[in-house]
């Protein structure tokens, strides 16, 4: 591929649809030089110009009167699926109260009536071909910045696992933290990303802390009713008791051999990757309570992925862990 081209296939493209072959041998002439022109003779071949190359196009510009379906409809469509491409509509009928419902549903920037000025209609797409990059490196930046705050949400989640270990079992005792994070990875399952057009940052952190509390005060009594129940058990009635905990708050767990099988590993990752607005089982915080009790009958469970499941099989508990250890477990979330 020569540079020319490969320069041709990088820049912002302009999709025109019109049923008129003489209108589009016109548009190419006179916009062609300004960038790639790509065009279709009705709605659903712009449709389908957009589905494939809606990425890369920056201005769609559309008749509005062409057999079948009118202009505006493709520029909705347009709107909706490639809201960073800028959207035009152009006809030779004054057809008012369409276009005045297009401009305020938002789904065209400009109208252009025919016949067209070439001087005009050239300044018009350039525009919006600045306008289209512009909104390109907007939403570049903008994904970029949600990208840091879905990961600072996401570390401070995995903090307060490790705050609800040290407040209800000892700050010295890691090995809960360990498990629990450790399955949760093997679990696979990415972060759900706040919709943030219907919330913003502030918004965001209201929702984390009632939910956060409301999740650390479960976990917190799950583990007072192991203590009060279970209070004698010994090492080897752990697996037993752990089953029977979790049963009860909804998670079946398989028992095989001297450990346990998760078959729903999705739901050991569900404090850390589910949106903020959904509140946290019983059933999780039922496991991470149960972990905790295990690690105060000096027990601990070693995950490993088994095809589809998650085993635990009974490991030494680790009594020292690394001061850096929790910042490398939220660099693999």
């Amino acid at each position: 591929m020569n540079e020319a081209k490969a320069t041709e296939e990088l820049a912002p493209a302009i999709i025109f649809v019109d049923d008129e072959a003489t209108a589009v041998k016109y548009f190419q002439r006179a916009i062609g030089s300004l960038a790639p022109v790509l065009t279709g003779g009705s709605v659903e071949e712009g449709k389908a110009l957009l589905d494939e190359h809606g990425d890369r196009v920056g201005v769609l510009v559309s008749d509005q009167r062409m057999p079948g379906e009118f202009g505006n409809e493709l520029l909705r469509y347009a709107s909706e699926r490639f809201p960073h491409v800028v959207r035009i509509l152009t006809t030779a009928y004054s057809e008012i109260d369409q276009t005045v419902a297009a401009v305020n549903l938002g789904h065209i920037h400009r109208y252009i009536k025919k016949p067209w000025d070439i001087t005009a209609l050239r300044m018009e797409l350039k525009q919006a071909l600045e306008l289209a990059e512009l909104r390109k490196e907007r939403d570049t930046l903008v994904r970029e910045k949600l990208g840091v705050l879905q990961k600072q949400v996401v570390a401070t989640r995995i903090g307060l696992v490790r705050t609800l270990s040290a407040t209800l079992i000892g700050p010295e005792r890691f090995q809960p933290v360990e498990t629990y994070l450790a399955a949760a990875v093997l679990a696979d399952v990415p972060s759900s990303e706040p919709d943030w057009l219907l919330q913003d940052y502030s918004d965001l952190i209201a929702a984390e802390s009632v939910r956060s509390g409301a999740f650390g005060h479960t976990v917190a009594a799950h583990l007072a009713a192991l203590r009060n129940r279970h209070g004698g058990a010994s090492a080897s009635d752990a697996p037993t008791v752990l089953a029977g905990a979790l049963a009860e708050a909804g998670i079946n767990v398989r028992r095989e051999g001297d450990g346990l099988v998760w078959d729903q590993p999705a739901t050991l990752a569900e404090f850390l990757s589910e949106p903020a607005n959904n509140a946290v089982s019983s059933g999780h915080a039922a496991w991470l309570a149960s972990l905790l009790w295990l690690d105060g009958n000096d027990v601990a469970l070693q995950p490993a992925r088994e095809g589809n499941a998650i085993a635990f099989r009974p490991t030494q508990r680790g009594s020292e862990f690394a001061a850096d250890r929790l910042a490398t477990w939220i660099e693999q979330f």
